[in-house]
């Protein structure tokens, strides 16, 4: 049956949409799978587009299709795939400790990574970088700092296949184990033998330090001993711990098993059995040598009460082999005290050498004998002698020291500071003549006295501090006084380097050399008074004498000042000051500037024409050179007068006008000539008259 023309209208409307939709689809479709494999395609066109070789530690890694492994596929910032080989700095990151994981990282995976480890730089590329070596790397960043005798191993006397624990080494299967420098615990014993065999635990650092292994300190200050069973007191405290802790059959410390109830099970009974058992009825762990004994005998009920040092003197001291019943001679110190420390040097005094005289038995030292006993003697003490100790000059040398000492001078104890420089006349090395007991550093050697020595202070040497001139040469702290040559150049620098050596070797009337005075003075150094230059080889004359002298001798380098100028080297020459105005037309005299010229005045010139081929007369005397000489020739872009050639005939300047006349003949003259026919006239008369 036929359909309605509306029916196939809307019908066909239908079916256009969905080939219209169809088309759209399929066109959508295409266009990401074109896009999917332009990216596919691009990634794997870039994997073919290396930027140079792989270092030889990443030769494995070669060729495009590895490009992924080491490179994450990103449109964002480019990441990098280290840490997924590199496992053993993965897993300190993670930790949080070694030296990689000091460094400031990103959300950027691997990125950190390249700033220091660059690849695709060749095969011989090193990617790790030392700064500067491996012995100057800074330790300290890894976390574990090197001190005491670390500080000095070498890298590789640690960093070893063999101080890496087992657990480590999972992490670095890749790795040569005797290169790496990862693997290693701050634990001791993982470098260091264990001589404890883990009685004592891992922790070494409890009793022993990396500055010595074997000065422990367990006893002082790790290990509290008051917590065992033996607590240390007294002189026990300061025992070595091997002392009592020796070697058990295994050759190594004993810790537990030993015996302490009884003193004798450490120490030998030196009474060998007279005493009844039990130490510590008489002693103490204090000391030994002190027994409680002392405090139960009252020796005060003998011929000899014990006083001052004598309270701490042992029974055996006086009591030899232990026998208290023989009487003891004690009436004067030498009794026991023998021989005579002093040698007998006060063996002549009026109290008998007495030793209570200067001594106490508080104690043999300070002596008793005062400032005020020494008052009364040769040399009475002044300050700040005063306040010298007796050992200072009576040298403590036992039995041996001496008090009845040289002292007239000071050098007879003290060093002479001046090394002899004073000791002829006059000073005869009284040093008292220039300083006082107070104090050796100011002196009384005053400018007056300087003015009387063979070196006198004149201009501005007199404010000059002494020190300036008297100080010690290097390598040696003698100021010296006396100085062999008083010339300046003793104290300062010849700045003209021997230039004026002779004259400064000349002799003045005191028969020094004059040195730098010879044209300087000590009021001022540009002062040159002193200085003539007439009897130089060039004598200033004329302009010459207002010159300045910076202006022939001139500074090298454009100093301002003279201080380095070779003034022997100055010029003499005219035309080596001055330009050559005249363009060198006169050849071998252009130094003879005198010829015509002097030194007050350039001009007038002084120039004698009358020894050229045209000698000036009559009218010509009074006529101005420029007149006659009008040439100009440019020389070096100046305009020069040149002097020759001159025209000479009369018709040169004074053209066909001037008369002629043949011979006898007579010329007829105005009666009231002009100043040109009176010039010729007399030109005339004077040549043809």
């Amino acid at each position: 049956m036929r359909k309605s023309p509306k029916y196939n209208s809307a019908h066909r409307a239908s079916l256009l949409g969905r080939q219209h939709r169809n088309a759209m689809r399929t066109h959508l479709f295409a266009s990401i799978l074109i896009a999917f494999f332009a990216f596919l395609f691009s990634v794997v066109g870039q994997a073919q587009i290396s930027p140079g070789p792989l270092a030889r530690a990443h030769q494995s890694l070669d060729g495009g299709a590895n490009c992924t492994k080491c490179h994450a596929v990103s449109t964002r910032s480019p990441e990098f795939r280290c840490t997924e080989c590199h496992k053993e700095i993965a897993n300190e990151l993670q930790q949080n400790r070694g030296l990689h994981a000091t460094f400031q990282r990103t959300s950027v995976p691997g990125a950190v990574c390249v700033k220091c480890h660059s690849d695709h730089n060749g095969a011989d590329f090193q990617m790790v970088h030392w700064n500067p070596t491996p012995g100057g790397f800074d330790h300290s960043k890894t976390g574990y700092s090197l001190d005491g005798t670390h500080a000095n191993a070498g890298c590789r006397s640690c960093h070893t296949a063999q101080h890496i624990p087992a657990q480590a080494r999972a992490l670095l299967a890749s790795k040569d184990l005797n290169r790496t420098w990862f693997g290693l615990t701050p634990v001791c014993i993982n470098c260091h033998q264990d001589k404890h065999h883990g009685r004592l635990g891992t922790d070494c650092a409890r009793c022993h330090s990396t500055l010595d292994w074997k000065s422990a300190k367990v006893d002082r200050q790790n290990f509290d001993h008051s917590k065992t069973q033996f607590p240390l007191t007294g002189e026990h405290r300061y025992v070595l711990c091997q002392s009592c802790h020796t070697p058990g059959p295994d050759a190594q410390p004993r810790y537990a098993g030993l015996k302490f109830a009884n003193c004798s099970d450490c120490h030998r009974d030196p009474h060998k059995g007279a005493f009844k058992p039990g130490c510590d009825s008489c002693h103490t762990t204090s000391t030994w040598k002190k027994s409680s004994f002392t405090s139960t005998f009252d020796h005060s009920k003998t011929h000899w009460a014990l006083q001052g040092k004598h309270t701490d003197i042992p029974c055996v001291s006086c009591h030899q082999g232990g026998d208290f019943k023989t009487p003891i001679p004690h009436d004067a110190c030498a009794d026991c005290h023998k021989p005579d420390p002093h040698g007998g040097q006060f063996a002549k005094r009026a109290d008998g050498e007495k030793c209570e005289s200067c001594h106490t038995v508080k104690g043999w030292i300070p002596s008793t004998f005062s400032v005020a006993a020494v008052a009364i003697k040769r040399l009475p003490l002044t300050f700040p002698h005063a306040a010298v100790k007796c050992a200072s000059c009576h040298t403590p040398a036992a039995k041996d020291t001496k008090f009845k000492i040289k002292f007239t001078q000071c050098v007879d104890c003290h060093k002479d500071e001046h090394d002899g420089q004073f000791a002829a006349t006059p000073w005869h090395n009284r040093c008292e003549q220039c300083h006082s007991a107070a104090t050796f550093k100011t002196t009384s050697f005053t400018l007056d006295k300087h003015q009387k020595s063979a070196y006198p202070l004149t201009g501005g040497h007199m404010a000059v501090a002494c020190n300036d001139c008297h100080k010690a040469p290097s390598g040696t702290k003698v100021i010296p006084f006396h100085f062999q040559n008083l010339s300046c150049i003793t104290c300062h620098e010849d700045v003209h380097k021997g230039q004026f050596a002779a004259r400064m070797n000349s002799r003045n009337t005191t028969g020094n050399p004059f040195g730098c005075q010879a044209c300087h003075s000590t009021k001022e150094w540009k002062d040159l008074s002193k200085f003539d230059h007439a009897q130089t080889n060039f004598p200033l004359i004329g302009s010459h004498r207002a010159v300045a002298c910076a202006d022939c001798h001139r500074p090298p380098n454009m100093e301002l000042t003279l201080m380095h100028v070779k003034f022997t080297s100055a010029p003499t020459k005219c035309s080596e000051c001055h330009e050559n105005p005249h363009g060198e037309q006169f050849g071998a005299r252009v130094n003879d500037c005198a010829g015509c010229h002097n030194s007050n005045k350039w001009r007038p010139s002084l120039f004698d024409h009358s020894n050229t081929a045209f000698p000036l007369s009559g009218g010509h005397e009074e006529v101005d050179c420029s007149k006659c000489h009008t040439s100009k020739k440019r020389v070096n872009e100046v305009d020069v007068l040149f002097y020759k050639p001159t025209p000479t005939a009369c018709s040169d300047c004074h053209g066909s006008s001037v008369p002629k006349t043949k011979a006898n003949s007579s010329i007829e003259w105005s009666p009231s000539p002009s100043p040109y026919q009176l010039h010729l006239r007399v030109m005339f008369d004077k040549y043809h008259g």
